[in-house]
């Protein structure tokens, strides 16, 4: 399989398909029904009440994954603090290693993405004993009027490198910050920061260039 690497900065965008909505959708609400486990938000009343639209974005970004690059499709919808998969969304294996890959998903109101916009990624996960996760993949989605749901995939963090401090900004609970549009928040949990600038961008494979919808953005 054919595969080309992208320069630093670019991402691709694709049209996410209705049948994969439904098949989020219907993870969702079989994981929420039979699996009573706890989400990683639970302990922000704010959030709580979001349950099921934090999980269907994030079971849709697995999904998305997964047919971009030929791999299982999640047999179960986790938010959880237990940590049921380990940090391991998916396992890939190549010639020279292994990556443990653990999707984060996000929602946007735009697939314009800046260099400047970040990935927040909380401590707790990335210290989490036992956990298995080489790598993050950082995905995005926003509506569109004309296209419907796109998503844009950014790329790869090595969590090592995020240990080690070669990449991401370490915030301690408690810690207000302003956005660039100058509204603020304050930080529930200590929280690494991750610039999408220094995302690895992800890799083209022949077949993904063939998905409806592909094309390469650059960060502004």
């Amino acid at each position: 399989m054919e595969q080309i690497v992208l320069n630093n900065g670019t991402y691709i965008q694709i049209s996410v398909s209705d049948e994969q909505k439904l098949f989020a959708r219907q993870l969702v609400d079989h994981s929420i029904k039979h699996h009573h486990i706890s989400n990683i938000w639970d302990k922000n009343e704010e959030r709580l009440v979001q349950t099921r639209m934090m999980r269907f974005t994030g079971s849709l970004g697995e999904v998305v994954f997964a047919d971009c690059y030929h791999l299982p499709r999640p047999a179960r919808s986790f938010g959880a603090t237990d940590g049921q998969d380990w940090g391991q969304d998916f396992l890939i294996r190549s010639d020279t290693e292994d990556f443990a890959v653990d999707i984060k998903s996000m929602k946007r109101r735009s697939g314009i993405l800046a260099r400047d916009y970040v990935l927040n990624i909380p401590s707790s996960q990335l210290h989490k004993p036992g956990s298995k996760t080489s790598h993050y993949f950082c995905i995005s989605f926003h509506q569109s009027e004309s296209d419907g749901t796109i998503a844009s995939l950014i790329g790869f963090i090595d969590k090592h490198a995020l240990e080690n401090g070669e990449l991401g900004q370490l915030f301690r609970a408690g810690t207000r910050r302003t956005r660039a549009d100058g509204s603020a928040f304050t930080f529930h949990e200590t929280t690494y920061e991750v610039l999408f600038s220094d995302i690895a961008p992800p890799v083209v494979t022949n077949s993904l260039r063939r998905i409806k919808g592909f094309r390469l953005c650059e960060l502004k």
